[in-house]
């Protein structure tokens, strides 16, 4: 769907549109080497940012299933599912942020003058 509404936006019929739309990678879901990796927010890109509150807007997920996708249902549940996970996952990092920040404070007489030191030395 992304592919075709840009190609749409795109004059493809020229060499520089051709050339533009073979640059082009659309994935259905994230591939492999990306899926591993941390994911980003682009505040730019916001829609509460970059869009007036009196603006309509749709979700691609919503309008691809008015048209007859079929993997809404399933989307939905993979998304639950990574959202558990991600909870998961942050209370884990705060378990062990805390544990951390309990440590540097235990030995911070200790430390004090290894601080010292290594701000003398511009770190």
């Amino acid at each position: 769907m992304v592919w075709r509404t840009l190609r749409g936006m795109v004059n493809h019929k020229s060499a520089r549109g051709t050339e533009a739309l073979a640059r082009l990678s659309t994935f259905e879901g994230i591939p492999a080497p990306y899926d591993k990796i941390k994911r980003q927010v682009i505040p730019a890109a916001l829609r509460i940012l970059r869009l007036k509150t009196t603006r309509r807007h749709t979700v691609l997920g919503d309008l691809a299933h008015e048209i007859g996708w079929k993997h809404k249902d399933l989307m939905t549940r993979l998304e639950a599912k990574r959202k558990v996970e991600s909870e998961a996952f942050y209370q884990k990092k705060k378990a062990k942020s805390e544990i951390q920040q309990k440590a540097l404070a235990s030995c911070a007489g200790e430390l004090k003058e290894v601080n010292k030191v290594l701000e003398e030395s511009g770190y």
